[in-house]
């Protein structure tokens, strides 16, 4: 077990309110009278989820997006973030607070209030929690795929990693694969619409692969993903190819904020979306390619260690 899960374990048992919904779903989910709130909190620190030359400015667009996306994915309606903010540099805090007030005019969320505190090392972390409300009941968790269903996945795979790449190498042109890593997009729309429709969803965060194994787990099904329709953007194939490598590559490095989601089959669904595999009884996560099954690779996508 990583570091990350023997700690979630410890918290497992603790938060034992059915809000929490088992420490599983990235969410909390509180019903209060007519309305249903869901919280999230997601935190970044430099080095980890950006690079120390990342613009602040961009630090802050993802930090709001990588939680907002936690919310589409239960289909839910941004009320506002609360931030925990680390100070630091007094120009590269000027500059976050300008993206910061950038991304959330993008959104259209307040800023409701947080906490600050001094930074007494040199390195950064960032925090923020965000509310929401449920537009559609039950919302949607990760426990809910049933056999027979189809597994899919909104937008392409893959970007995020490219755009990383491109930044690493000191090759940002300010494209759309560097947006995809520095300003990836929550797809609250998309989520909300597909609230009624999926057996159960999540975002790609972590890596399609390891993000389907927990849909699996949680679900307590078998995932079967077909690799070769996991879609690629044309300036991915471009850059990297589409060979089986970089297809697994693609779907086990993370940082898409895709919605990952199951359907039943037949199912005509309000937003584009790519079926990728299906859901069979039993447990865990299969690969095949052109049909024929394949190891799973040595990594299926980021953990914290």
């Amino acid at each position: 077990m990583t570091a990350e899960s023997t700690f979630i374990e410890m918290m497992r048992a603790i938060a034992q309110d059915p809000a929490a919904r088992g420490l599983i779903d990235d969410t909390a989910v509180i019903g209060l009278g007519s309305e249903t709130l869901i919280l999230t909190h997601d935190m970044m620190a430099e080095d980890v989820h950006w690079l120390p030359k990342a613009d602040p400015a961009d630090v802050a667009w993802k930090l709001v997006s990588v939680n907002l996306s936690d919310l589409a994915a239960k289909g839910a309606r941004p009320l506002g973030v609360l931030l925990g903010f680390m100070l630091g540099d007094s120009d590269w805090d000027r500059r976050f607070a300008a993206g910061l007030e950038r991304v959330l005019a993008h959104y259209a969320v307040p800023l409701l209030g947080g906490d600050t505190v001094s930074n007494k090392g040199d390195k950064r972390a960032v925090g923020l929690t965000a509310i929401g409300a449920a537009t559609h009941r039950p919302v949607p968790s990760r426990g809910g795929a049933m056999a027979g269903d189809l597994v899919y996945v909104t937008g392409t795979l893959g970007d995020a990693l490219a755009g990383f790449e491109l930044i690493e190498a000191g090759l940002d042109a300010g494209d759309a694969l560097s947006a995809a890593y520095n300003r990836p997009m929550a797809l609250l729309a998309e989520g909300q619409a597909l609230a009624p429709f999926a057996t159960a969803m999540m975002d790609v965060s972590d890596g399609l692969l390891l993000d389907a194994g927990r849909l699996a787990s949680a679900s307590r099904v078998e995932i079967r993903i077909d690799l070769d329709v996991v879609p690629l953007s044309a300036p991915y194939r471009a850059m990297r190819g589409a060979s089986l490598d970089s297809r697994v590559q693609a779907a086990s490095w993370g940082d898409d904020y895709q919605l990952l989601f199951t359907a039943s089959a037949g199912v005509l669904l309000p937003v584009p979306a790519t079926p990728i595999g299906h859901v069979h009884p039993g447990s865990g996560l299969t690969l095949f390619e052109a049909g024929v099954q394949i190891p799973l690779p040595p990594s299926l996508g980021y953990q914290h260690h």
